[in-house]
């Protein structure tokens, strides 16, 4: 039996393989080494996700994670060692579970749009080069943390008609005090912001909001992408942003450029061909 993670900031999902078959799937949270201590992620696989393995014996699992850079790896592969006894643990940055997804073994460009965002050149096997994302405060540009802090600035600035604010607050209940709380002084602001991306989508016909959207997506192209052969090679994206705000983004990579690729909204169903044909091969 082998197990592949796709773990971003919210949420982490599992496939668990056996006989080169998909058994089952299932979430836990999100396990970010940059946002939450060792115990706290060895807590996380030991109560939500070992209960569903049973006694059956693990042969290799393979998690691709936000946050998980060279720095960090070595913490997430010990804590799942500690909890699965797996003949072999490899843990990689969520980016190469992106391109190995989107990409298999061809070159490309690729990134990540979800609460948060990042992007890289693969050359087929590895990220060969990549543009830091530096995460909440100083980029992800492009993400839903960085859509949901722009429109709620727009909001709180009076840069939205006074319709929209109106019907902002009264779906969200919440005042402005109650929004600087929970961005500037409660745990995962990232998260609370991200979640605002469906309302942003559901208000995409009022110009000011569609110009927000197009422009967080300009800054992602700008100030990530274009720093790769963007003009020989096609963008390919993956995430829940990417895949529900396609027309926005077809907009922007217009304006700004850029050839698109493979739009999909998560990497499993990627990842489990890929690792399923890697194992047919050996």
């Amino acid at each position: 039996m082998i197990l592949i993670a796709d773990s971003g900031s919210t949420k982490t999902n599992w496939s668990i393989i056996e006989n080169n078959q998909l058994l089952y799937s299932l979430k836990t949270k999100g396990m970010n080494p940059y946002f939450q201590p060792e115990n706290e992620i060895e807590n996380e696989l030991s109560s939500s996700l070992l209960p569903h393995l049973g006694n059956k014996s693990v042969k290799a699992v393979y998690f691709y994670g936000a946050g998980c850079t060279i720095e960090k790896i070595e913490i997430v592969r010990k804590r799942i060692e500690c909890c699965l006894s797996a003949k072999l643990v490899e843990v990689n940055s969520d980016l190469l579970g992106a391109a190995r997804c989107l990409c298999g073994h061809e070159a490309g460009i690729v990134g990540i749009l979800g609460t948060g965002s990042n992007s890289g050149f693969y050359d087929g096997e590895t990220i060969v080069k990549n543009v830091p994302a530096l995460g909440f405060v100083l980029g992800n540009e492009g993400a839903g943390d960085s859509l949901g802090r722009r429109f709620v600035s727009n909001l709180l600035k009076d840069m939205i008609n006074d319709e929209l604010k109106e019907t902002f607050f009264s779906e969200y209940n919440l005042s402005i005090a109650e929004i600087i709380e929970r961005v500037y002084k409660q745990p995962f602001p990232n998260r609370f912001l991200a979640g605002l991306a469906p309302f942003i989508k559901g208000h995409l016909d009022v110009p000011e909001v569609q110009q927000i959207v197009v422009d967080n997506f300009c800054d992602f192209f700008n100030r990530n992408v274009k720093h790769y052969d963007y003009q020989h090679y096609c963008t390919n994206l993956v995430g829940s942003v990417a895949f529900h705000f396609k027309s926005s983004l077809i907009i922007a990579a217009r304006q700004c450029g850029i050839l698109l690729g493979n739009i999909v909204q998560n990497p499993m169903e990627g990842l489990i061909d890929y690792h399923i044909n890697q194992s047919i091969n050996k």
